[in-house]
């Protein structure tokens, strides 16, 4: 007679984007599955490195597009945990920013299923600095908020006119369609004047930034594709961006001639 796999779950961070930015103990424990639960944000290609009968489930939530609700995705969790023994439950950035993490984590110890946390290298830092923007600078930002624009009545979140009432770098995920609401509510602390990123498919090889100031965001934001998620930044940081200053020279010519 075989033995059933003892039942267990591993959460792991998958990075924000490329597939080379898992941690080598996240990518151990991923080859080492029974069946993986992915979000939407994993990477094609980390998942095409993982041997093809392992069987993989796609739970993502996108806007509007949601293939399971998050009760659905804790169910699954324990079904399958108790069904296959070893489940990785693989969500994009790292699991505890915003990514309900305490959850699953909860509903799968009152069934008794031990969890293990793999921690995963967080897109509110990764993704700007992958554009050379730093969320903090001697003399310039000595810390920085990390929020989301959407609270479960979707409403936006206290800390927004918190943060913006302080020097700290803002960063803001789960916003692109909120941009023009956020920009605005913004400026009248910080000014027209302050900085801002609009980072999309961070890390990846169709990466994109706009760039420009809080005044003239509404304009910016034409070039946005709102179909993509984002990562907000808004503070003096992100006059370090390479492209910066020639974007603020373009725009100037522009309105002169």
């Amino acid at each position: 007679m075989i033995k059933s796999k003892k039942a267990r779950i591993s959460l792991i961070g998958a990075g924000p984007g490329s597939s080379d930015l898992i941690t080598r103990r996240g990518f151990r424990l991923l080859q080492s599955a029974d069946v993986i639960l992915y979000d939407a944000l994993i990477s094609k290609e980390l998942l095409s490195e993982i041997d093809e009968r392992i069987p993989k489930i796609y739970v993502g939530k996108r806007c509007n597009a949601h293939s399971y609700t998050q009760d659905s995705i804790n169910s699954l969790l324990v079904e399958k945990a108790f069904e296959c023994g070893h489940v990785v439950r693989l969500k994009g950035g790292d699991p505890f920013v915003f990514g309900r993490a305490s959850e699953e984590i909860e509903y799968a110890e009152n069934f008794g299923i031990p969890v293990t946390v793999v921690p995963g290298v967080t897109s509110a830092i990764a993704v700007p600095q992958s554009q050379g923007i730093p969320v903090t600078k001697r003399g310039v930002s000595s810390s920085f908020w990390v929020m989301t624009a959407t609270k479960k009545d979707n409403s936006f979140s206290e800390d927004l006119k918190l943060a913006a009432q302080s020097s700290s770098t803002m960063v803001i995920l789960m916003g692109v369609r909120k941009f023009n609401a956020i920009i605005k509510t913004v400026a009248t602390y910080k000014g027209n004047n302050t900085p801002f990123a609009l980072i999309q498919n961070g890390t990846l090889v169709n990466e994109t930034c706009v760039l420009g100031i809080l005044g003239e965001g509404l304009e910016a934001f034409k070039k946005v594709d709102i179909t993509q998620p984002g990562i907000i930044v808004i503070g003096n940081v992100v006059s370090e961006h390479p492209a910066f200053f020639e974007e603020e020279l373009q725009r100037v010519l522009h309105d002169y001639i």
